[in-house]
């Protein structure tokens, strides 16, 4: 079992990249606000939700990469859902899945009507698909005061239409993994939370020849298929694009710094490494890392990825760098954009087979 964990850091430096509709009771009937985690005695934490990091992924994964082959999407009166077949679509191999169809005569005439679902995998039974791909929420590393931007639609005439939006300055934190073993393993265990594929699905995979696991009651794709869709994701991360508001503040949600590496187990190793200064400056905790390196020796696979862009915290990049020089410790520093790249290279080693195991 092997874990690639880590974490990132996004620089929004005037942002609103994740917002919560319009405030109830605010001065202006035109008011947007931003989600928030309110501490009382401390402030406001800023948030990006793990759903808003994961459409920024997918919809960067299927406008960049040609190679990445999306999910269709289904709308069925108040429920939306993707087709739900991990061996066709890779997003419903990485991203997961939740499907269950309902067994009401109208519902079914309904999707035998809709010509846009003939081409839908046919779906017997509610299956489900735990996300192998792991994101947490990303959060303001510090309290900040959130600003309230006044402005005018004045380019007509009459009167001119107020609006206010929130936005912050803030650096937001973020962790996420991804499970390799499960990525295009499929299993069709009648357990909840746990079939992949009901029998239509797993009828699939005999006829595409999938390697059977009998005692795990699972199919799993060929290796260099699931190397491949790995690989894909990583280069996604590399090239990290969206967020809301970018016509007003333009942010850039590329991390400016990210740590992660291959772990035996799902635990988050580097939590509590990246941390701030007494000024409230984002940095790598050395002694926090030289802790957890210690004390996970045992279930490290790989170098640790750390990528760190110049320009931002140039000051502890530098005691980064001079702690580097003097430890033994296997850690590999470059550009974020260098690190996920260099990673998703080294998915395709033969040394690292036993990875997708």
């Amino acid at each position: 079992m092997a874990f690639v964990t880590g974490l990132l850091l996004i620089d929004a430096s005037a942002s609103a990249l994740n917002n919560l509709g319009s405030i109830a009771g605010e001065r202006e009937e035109n008011t947007v606000g931003v989600k928030h985690i309110r501490v009382y005695g401390d402030g406001d934490y800023p948030y990006a939700s793990a759903q808003a990091f994961r459409y920024w992924l997918r919809t960067t994964l299927e406008t960049r990469f040609p190679a990445w082959v999306a999910s269709p999407m289904y709308r069925e009166e108040k429920i939306a859902y993707t087709d739900a077949n991990p061996m066709q679509w890779w997003d419903d191999d990485l991203f997961g899945y939740m499907r269950a169809p309902s067994k009401k005569e109208s519902a079914k005439a309904k999707r035998e009507a809709d010509p846009t679902l003939a081409q839908a995998t046919e779906t017997t039974d509610t299956i489900t698909r735990v996300s192998p791909f792991r994101v947490g929420t990303l959060v303001s590393m510090n309290p900040v005061k959130i600003v309230s931007d006044f402005g005018t639609m004045s380019r007509h005439e009459g009167n001119p239409v107020p609006h206010e939006h929130q936005f912050y300055r803030a650096t937001l934190k973020g962790l996420w993994s991804l499970d390799l073993r499960a990525a295009g393993t499929f299993s069709y265990r009648n357990k909840t939370g746990f079939r992949n594929l009901d029998s239509v699905r797993e009828q699939l995979a005999k006829q595409q020849k999938l390697e059977h696991l009998e005692h795990a009651k699972s199919y799993r794709l060929p290796l260099e298929v699931r190397q491949q869709r790995v690989k894909t994701l990583f280069e996604g991360m590399a090239h990290l694009e969206g967020g809301a508001k970018q016509t007003l503040h333009y942010t850039d949600v590329a991390p400016v710094l990210t740590i992660f590496a291959v772990t035996k187990g799902g635990n988050h190793i580097f939590n509590h490494v990246v941390t701030t200064t007494d000024r409230g400056k984002p940095t790598i905790n050395t002694a926090a890392l030289d802790e957890a390196l210690r004390v996970f020796a045992d279930e490290l696979l790989s170098p640790v990825y750390v990528g760190w862009v110049r320009g931002y915290n140039d000051q502890e990049r530098q005691a980064f760098e001079e702690y580097l020089a003097n430890s033994p410790a296997p850690i590999q520093l470059s550009h974020p954009r260098e690190a996920f790249l260099n990673f998703a290279e080294s998915i395709l080693a033969a040394e690292n087979h036993q990875w997708m195991e």
